[in-house]
């Protein structure tokens, strides 16, 4: 039961963020850049956290709880990413939908391998 409540702390902190980002960020312009930063810098965050319980032999521990699974969880967004490129497909924004699209898998994919090689340095 801890392990859910740790989870869902987690889970509530990171959706409030991820929600306040985006709504600043996704209202001013043709790009969803708030879904883009806040799957990017979650991405960060769980490769750090998880690259850092691997070294440490911590992946059990409640703060990977908290951190990765509930607010990276929370924080960071594959069903708004994937309504987000929908709507640019349908509205024929093709390059935005590209650069969206593969940014995110791409620079995604970057700051994971990134968040673990700042956590080899801790």
């Amino acid at each position: 039961m801890k392990n859910l409540i740790l989870v869902f702390i987690g889970g509530g902190l990171g959706s409030s963020l991820r929600y306040i980002i985006s709504k600043h960020l996704n209202a001013s312009s043709l790009l969803p850049y708030g879904t883009f930063i806040v799957n990017i810098l979650g991405s960060l965050l769980l490769g750090a956290v998880l690259g850092y319980a691997i070294k440490t032999n911590t992946l059990n521990n409640p703060t990977n709880l908290i951190l990765g699974v509930g607010f990276c969880g929370g924080f960071t967004t594959f069903s708004t990413f994937s309504f987000e490129n929908y709507s640019l497909i349908k509205s024929g924004d093709y390059l935005s939908f590209s650069v969206y699209f593969f940014g995110s898998l791409i620079l995604g994919i970057l700051a994971v391998l990134f968040g673990i090689l700042i956590s080899k340095l801790f």
